[in-house]
């Protein structure tokens, strides 16, 4: 009778230890490729900083003068900031300012509004030429839209809003005029919503306008957000259409006033403030997100609630 204890130590099988040899390559595998991309990623982040690090202390550099020997000015001051808003012996930068302000905001407004009727009417309503209204309107957005420039100054100086003070009023139409052709995004996003939802709002008595103003936009949120972000971008940020309309100083646009501290006459004076205007130029844009992107988040979070 064999009274030893039982052997309890576990064999290791060549099978389990070429896996647990295979995991370990993959795991260094996998961690040196995180390295790698990790690096490059920082590396990227530098070299995309830089040129923003490099205006914002321009913008407050004394010394106006645009060739510098180094990175950071030498002596800092506030005088860029304040010269920009109270010399206007060569150029008005705050009305150049409030007249971008003004044409960004209408055009956002009117742009939001052209674009989800549009969308709606595409996603939701069934009649004859639609889906050749929606493959023209595809073919015409492949052109780039400066091919039209022309003719769009021609036909706005034939109305008379090319002169006198009417330079806002023609680049908010021209901005917005066309917005409704960038419907596509917002009709693929309404194309999710289920219909069953517009047929059980029109069953309880709903019209067609109640089921859009209370069901569909409110679902439509985090687009409506991206549409105000672009829509007001267009036109902040737009030079050739504003060159091309606005004739004299007053009707002049932040993009034209910035090309103007550039040319040669002005650069050596108006350069840092050039830097100035810039940073100026990039607050509205960065307030817009921040305050769109709360608006985005709470909608996507009402979303899935329940």
């Amino acid at each position: 009778m064999n009274t030893s204890a039982p052997n309890t130590a576990v064999e290791v099988t060549p099978r389990a230890e070429s896996k647990t040899s295979i995991m370990g390559s993959l795991s260094k595998r996998r961690m040196v490729g995180d390295i790698v991309v990790h690096t490059f990623l920082a590396i990227m982040a530098v070299i995309w900083m830089l040129p923003i690090v490099w205006v914002v202390a321009e913008s407050f550099n004394k010394d106006p003068a645009p060739y510098t020997k180094t990175f950071f000015p030498k002596e800092f001051s506030l005088d860029n900031y304040i010269k920009i808003f109270t010399d206007r012996s060569v150029m008005d930068f705050p009305r150049m300012y409030l007249n971008t302000f003004i044409i960004a905001c209408f055009t956002c407004v009117i742009s939001v509004f052209f674009v989800l009727m549009v969308a709606y009417v595409m996603s939701r309503m069934r009649f004859r030429l639609r889906r050749t209204f929606m493959s023209v309107v595809l073919i015409l957005g492949m052109f780039p839209g400066i091919m039209a420039v022309s003719a769009i100054y021609f036909i706005l100086k034939a109305v008379g809003l090319t002169g006198g003070g009417m330079t806002i009023l023609a680049l908010i139409l021209v901005y917005s005029a066309g917005s409704g052709a960038g419907f596509y995004v917002m009709k693929g996003y309404m194309d999710t919503i289920p219909n069953s939802l517009d047929e059980a709002a029109i069953l309880d008595g709903c019209t067609r306008s109640q089921v859009f103003w209370k069901i569909i936009l409110p679902i439509c949120k985090p687009m409506i957000v991206y549409q105000a972000i672009v829509s007001f971008l267009g036109p902040w940020l737009d030079f050739v259409m504003a060159k091309v309309i606005a004739r004299t100083q007053s009707d002049y646009t932040v993009a034209l006033g910035l090309w103007l501290m550039l040319e040669k006459e002005y650069i050596h004076t108006w350069f840092a403030r050039f830097a100035a205007g810039a940073v100026l130029v990039s607050v509205p844009i960065a307030i817009l997100f921040i305050v769109m992107q709360r608006f985005y988040q709470e909608s996507m979070s009402g979303s899935v609630k329940g």
